[in-house]
């Protein structure tokens, strides 16, 4: 098996905080690795270094020579200036060049550009190239070629980052949050794509599912150290549980031991120049192991929530569309105490748009909201908070609330309050700016929770947290005595945490669910096979079915000989014509309608295609 990617002995720090020190790792041919880590621990920093886009302090990075490698950042940025098709066509080799020429061309009205660049097509021979490209578009719900990038929004910006990747074929792929502003389909068709890929893997993710489902080598960065699981993401569940275990029994023998061994140095100090030199060298190094302290600190989230009454919210038939798009259309529903309620669709069916009138940030077009006089919104958005970046994590805190009183036992300063976010005395000093992006999560999660909210509404709350977090969070949310809401790609913790599922499936319509995710899902997919079997066995149309009873044999009827003529014949024309029109753009002379000609190559090539896979039917069963 080739290797891919060798690291040795890599190191890298930010002044006093050191990320990793001294880490290898290797990545072999057709490998499928998942790269898990606490916030912080430098899982971005390390796949920035492995795609250059960073530098280590010390150590290598040894690739095999040619290797292509493709790298998606957790947040990918674009000239806002550029179109769709050029920011996935980026490179400067002939055929992506071509494909730009090409469909810039057949954009505008200028007749001679077209035959310059179907001139360069074949020159390139980057046809199948164009295929290919729009085939991976099309996979990624990428319609408009030629929209500005500054248009996109950030669901729109990762497909195009994905099929800028995917399009360039690259034999190592290096993934940061791939999942991240992705729609559940979306995240599926990636899922299956990258399991039935040849391509090698590096990736960090939260999506515990999608880790489990691709992945068949799991990394796991602990105490600035690797730990290496050959399996998928459930192996590495129970063999890190087995692994702390044993550390913990070595780290308690060794403890014991050292009671023993210091005993025995303190004995006879005037004699202690005689005792034998290789125990005098066993108990520092016995010392040594007994201090080991694994870093088991979790975020605790057992702050409370405040009563909550029994009228929650009602909406009364609310409407509410942008233009001729419809969002909600005559919406009538009574929320429940302790309801706890998933929301799924499809990007931009209006998910956030229902959050945001709920909460009054949006007006409906019709209808109303009666929203309980006890409720007090706790709102996580999508978005985040804005913080101040010059700020310090302590100060941002301290603009909400100074004392954070829950209930008579149960009160926090700011300082106490932030290490339950495990912000530690020197963290809470450092200015926001040099929090990673899942630290900001859990900040901003910190002052969601300090205003003690009885119906939260969390937007996306995956995003960027870890996965211990986002367990911590998921146990939280069981326990929590209010009312939830949460909107979200992550199909994990939509299991572990919502009683029923809304499913907005566009144009103002919603299925209430009663069940999670995985449970609709299961439903959807014996729904749909349910729908194919009646189908398939809806009776026939008279004449067909004649024809099915009459073709018994492997050989051709006499309808399918008429067809294979006709399609012999057609394929000749079609031919034909193709040919006449590749001399006319060969020619160089001026085409006046050229912008019609090259319309009408593409309709010959798409036909000539279609049949000849009909005549290639026909033709073996003959």
């Amino acid at each position: 098996m080739s290797v891919y990617l060798q690291v040795e002995n890599l190191t890298k720090s930010f002044g006093a905080d050191v990320l990793f020190q001294n880490i290898s790792l290797g990545v072999d041919e057709g490998e499928k690795i998942g790269l898990i880590a606490k916030n912080g621990t430098g899982k971005s920093t390390l796949l920035s270094i492995l795609a250059g886009v960073d530098s280590q302090d010390s150590g290598t990075v040894i690739y095999r020579n040619n290797l292509r490698v493709g790298y998606l950042p957790q947040t990918p940025s674009f000239d806002g200036s550029k179109t769709v098709i050029d920011a996935c066509l980026h490179g400067d080799d002939k055929m992506s060049q071509a494909v730009r020429q090409y469909e810039d061309a057949l954009a505008g009205d200028d007749a001679e550009a077209v035959t310059a660049a179907i001139q360069a097509m074949d020159n390139a021979s980057a046809w199948d190239y164009e295929d290919r490209f729009k085939q991976v578009l099309s996979m990624l719900k990428i319609d408009d070629f030629n929209q500005p990038v500054a248009t996109l929004s950030g669901g729109q910006i990762k497909r195009v980052a994905l099929a800028q990747l995917l399009i360039s074929e690259p034999q190592l792929l290096i993934l940061d949050e791939p999942t991240n502003h992705l729609d559940i389909d979306m995240i599926e068709w990636l899922e299956k794509y990258l399991k039935r890929s040849t391509m090698a893997l590096l990736m960090v993710t939260h999506d515990r599912y999608f880790l489990d489902n691709i992945c068949n080598r799991i990394i796991e960065m602990d105490d600035r150290q690797i730990y290496t699981y050959d399996g998928n993401y459930n192996y590495y569940l129970e063999k890190r549980a087995e692994r702390i275990e044993t550390q913990n029994a070595q780290v308690d023998r060794a403890r014991n031991l050292l009671r023993t061994e210091l005993d025995w140095m303190r004995r006879q100090p005037q004699a202690r120049a005689h005792k034998a030199r290789y125990r005098i060298d066993a108990f520092y190094d016995l010392q040594d192991r007994a201090r080991v302290r694994r870093d088991d600190s979790e975020v605790e989230l057992n702050v409370n929530s405040t009563y909550i009454g029994n009228k929650i919210f009602t909406a009364h038939g609310v409407s509410k569309r942008f233009g001729d798009k419809v969002i909600l259309n005559g919406l009538d529903y009574t929320f429940a105490r302790y309801e706890k309620l998933g929301i799924v669709g499809d990007n931009g069916v209006g998910k956030s748009t229902f959050i945001k009138l709920l909460l009054g940030k949006l007006a409906p077009d019709e209808g109303s909201f009666e929203i309980g006089e006890t409720v007090r919104f706790g709102y996580y958005s999508q978005e985040g908070i804005s913080f101040p970046e010059d700020k310090k994590v302590i100060d941002a805190v301290r603009d909400i609330a100074e004392e954070v009183y829950f209930d008579e036992r149960t009160h926090y300063t700011a300082m106490q309050f932030l290490n339950l976010f495990l912000f530690n005395a020197r963290d809470q000093q450092k200015p926001i700016a040099k929090l990673s992006g899942g630290e900001r999560r859990r900040l901003y999660l910190a002052t969601v929770l300090i205003t003690k909210p009885n119906f939260l509404i969390l937007d996306e709350p995956t995003n960027d947290l870890d996965i211990t977090t986002l367990g911590i969070l998921e146990d939280y949310l069981a326990k929590f005595k209010g009312c939830v809401i949460v909107v979200s790609h992550d199909r994990f913790f939509m299991d572990r945490t919502v009683d029923h599922t809304w499913v907005f499936q566009g144009g103002g319509l919603i299925k209430d669910f009663p069940g999670n995710y995985s449970e609709y899902r299961a439903w959807k997919d014996y729904h749909d096979q349910e729908q194919a079997a009646q189908a398939k066995a809806a009776p026939k149309p008279k004449q067909q079915q004649q024809w099915s009873n009459r073709d018994t044999s492997n050989k051709l009827t006499y309808k399918e000989k008429r067809e294979l003529e006709q399609l012999t014949a057609e394929l000749e024309q079609l031919t034909a014509e193709r040919a006449e029109l590749d001399a006319l753009f060969a020619s160089g002379d001026t085409i006046a309608d050229i912008a019609t000609r090259a319309a009408r190559y593409e309709q010959v090539k798409a036909a000539i295609d279609e049949k000849e896979l009909r005549w290639l039917e026909l033709s073996e069963k003959e």
